[in-house]
């Protein structure tokens, strides 16, 4: 049964996605409009003034990289359903625009948008690689193992320049501390490097995201993560630099991309990957609005055939956050998606050693022997451990 307060909830939604004029789709960004966020105090309403004509192009949202000088760099959970607790995310937001990211809602602690501007006011945390490094020098520090990009993709377009998921692997490659690394991008090719001798020492691995096999679909869905046939080719290039990798099919979307899941794994796995694993669509806070959006922008034919197969796997919600069911869903549909991909896994033989970030080795870990002092934005350092040179 679903109660009164949530279909009331669910109207709101419904009602304010669905029967208003859909906004008009921009190339190149997932998101269609910049949905205010929960924590702003001044409301917004789509308004038509009679001045924008039908035919006219949405204005460009350009992309604007802003230095951040950060307190912390890991951060640490205890959910049951994540298989590692400690992650490392050097940049916030993401350019690559996937519209059901679940970092959407962290933009609103900003004062931004979960919407366009989480594809385009990004920060990047000049100083993580200094931060880990005092971070992994601290007499207390207990190895374990650190998953990169896990909130936005660590090799989104400004890692070409910025080159701070780089550093950071060079830090961890120098204290033979173990990492793992989920991306969408083919940049991560660049540091082939640092994690081939890493992977040999069972050190690193890493698990590349293929949503869909249809390039119109992704270019929607994801419109600046690299096309699904670069992200195959490299998990060839890394399963060939001796690096193991797994396939990350996530979001499993229904009716959308959900009739893939056995080309998906597939294609992966003639690509070498030698692990996989899933989540079904999550839409928690502001995702919620933001996905219903896009389906009516792209998908107007099945918007609400997606939407009611989504409430199916969330006992009638449009989301559920209960650790037992939030990522793989509950009842029939989700129980199908549960059986077809586990029998594939199977068949293809998708779960060999090496592919999980739980099993690397933590026992080779040394501290870093030069700690420097960080410059906090303000041009001032921090007190702290000196450098021994």
């Amino acid at each position: 049964m679903i109660d009164t307060d949530e279909l009331t909830r669910r109207e709101r939604v419904d009602e304010h996605v669905m029967l208003a004029p859909p906004p008009t789709a921009r190339k190149g960004r997932g998101a269609v409009s910049n949905l205010q966020g929960r924590y702003e105090l001044n409301g917004r309403e789509r308004f038509d003034d009679g001045w924008l004509d039908d035919h006219d192009e949405p204005a460009a949202f350009k992309t604007i990289v802003t230095d951040e000088f950060a307190k912390s760099i890991l951060s640490r959970n205890t959910s049951p359903d994540i298989p590692f607790s400690v992650s490392l995310n050097p940049y916030r937001g993401c350019e690559h625009g996937c519209i059901y990211c679940f970092a959407r809602p962290s933009h609103s602690y900003l004062g931004l948008s979960p919407g366009l501007d989480f594809e385009s006011r990004l920060f990047a945390k000049v100083n993580a690689p200094d931060l880990l490094r005092r971070e992994l020098a601290k007499p207390g520090y207990v190895p374990d193992h650190i998953a990169i990009g896990v909130n936005t993709d660590a090799y989104q377009p400004c890692e070409r320049e910025r080159q701070i998921t780089r550093q950071v692997l060079e830090v961890l490659a120098e204290c033979r501390h173990p990492t793992g690394l989920i991306t969408k991008s083919s940049l991560i090719e660049r540091d082939i490097d640092l994690l081939a001798p890493m992977a040999a020492s069972n050190l690193a691995c890493a698990a590349v995201t293929i949503t869909t096999l249809d390039a119109q679909i992704s270019r929607t869905l994801e419109p600046r993560a690299a096309a699904p046939m670069r992200r195959l080719r490299t998990i060839r290039t890394l399963t060939d630099a001796g690096i193991p990798v797994s396939v990350s099919v996530a979001p499993i979307i229904p009716f959308v991309t959900e009739p893939e899941i056995e080309r998906i794994l597939e294609a992966a796995h003639d690509a070498g990957a030698v692990g996989a694993h899933y989540t079904v669509l999550r839409l928690p806070h502001e995702v919620n609005p933001l996905f219903q959006e896009w389906l009516q922008a792209h998908f107007p034919d099945r918007a609400q055939r997606v939407m009611n197969r989504i409430r199916d796997m969330r006992g009638g919600k449009d989301y559920d956050s209960d650790f037992a069911t939030r990522m793989k869903g509950d009842g029939v549909w989700a129980d199908l998606i549960h059986q077809r991909f586990t029998k594939t896994v199977k068949r293809l033989g998708l779960d060999r050693p090496g592919s999980r970030f739980d099993r690397l080795d933590t026992s080779q870990f040394r501290r870093p022997m030069v700690v420097p002092a960080l410059a906090s934005k303000g041009g001032a350092q921090d007190a702290g451990q000196m450098a021994l040179f």
